[in-house]
């Protein structure tokens, strides 16, 4: 038989030590590492969020309302109505998306500014009875090659066809040396919370602001400034553009 020693003990204490040793370096090494820091938002990642997010109730209410059109009784009126009203916005919702993507793109080619402003016009879905249109100097000849520029003033227009309770709106394009001015004024405009959007540096969670948001940064963007001008009875948007 074959006797094997008892192999060699470490006294409790030093156990005890080399344990809270390695606790330690353990602690250390986690301190150690580089904090993690959060990305800013995608603005493509914003509109697709936003557009999700406003887009469910519509379209909610919209299939409720074409449902109910198969079930007997009257009140068909009504709900071709309510059907209209919920098309009407959820069309005015993807005009704010499509102005407010794809900021870098360019222009296939050059274009006077009066081609610009009608397309503008066009795009944002504002009656031509509500607005009224001043072009003064040389600001009708002025070379547009941006994109950015027909986006800015579909937004702004956009904005006030979908929350200006139907108010009339003044766009006057002016132009001076160096710059070209685009002023959207329209009465009954809340002007703290216009203001609060056009402050926003990041985008916003749902379409809420998505439009002036995207007009200060596309602006900023072009070399130019956005100004808010409160007059008590009205508000003046004046977005000012260098002319390149």
């Amino acid at each position: 038989m074959t006797v094997i020693a008892n192999p060699p003990t470490t006294p409790t204490r030093v156990r005890l030590v080399t344990d809270l040793g390695r606790v330690l370096r353990t602690h250390l090494t986690r301190r150690r590492r580089p904090p993690v820091t959060e990305e800013a938002p995608d603005p493509r990642e914003a509109l697709l969020r936003a557009m999700c997010h406003d887009m469910r109730s519509p379209l909610a209410c919209l299939e409720a309302a074409l449902t109910s059109l198969d079930a007997a009784g009257g009140g068909h009126g009504e709900v071709l109505d309510l059907a209209r009203a919920q098309t009407a916005h959820l069309s005015s919702m993807l005009r704010t998306a499509d102005a407010t993507g794809g900021a870098q793109r360019r222009g296939p080619a050059p274009r006077r500014l009066v081609d610009v402003v009608r397309a503008a016009i066009a795009a944002s879905g504002l009656p031509e009875t509500q607005l009224t249109t001043r072009m003064t100097g040389c600001a009708a000849d002025v070379t547009v090659a941006d994109a950015r520029v027909q986006r800015i003033l579909t937004n702004l227009l956009e904005n006030a066809h979908r929350h200006g309770r139907g108010e009339a709106v003044l766009l006057a394009v002016t132009c001076r040396p160096g710059w070209v001015d685009l002023a959207l004024t329209q009465a009954g405009v809340p002007a703290d919370r216009v203001v609060g959007h056009l402050r926003t540096t990041t985008p916003p969670v749902d379409l809420t602001g998505l439009g002036l948001w995207s007009v200060q940064r596309q602006a900023k963007e072009l070399g130019g400034r956005v100004l808010a001008d409160d007059r008590g009875d009205a508000l003046t948007l004046t977005i000012q553009l260098p002319d390149r």
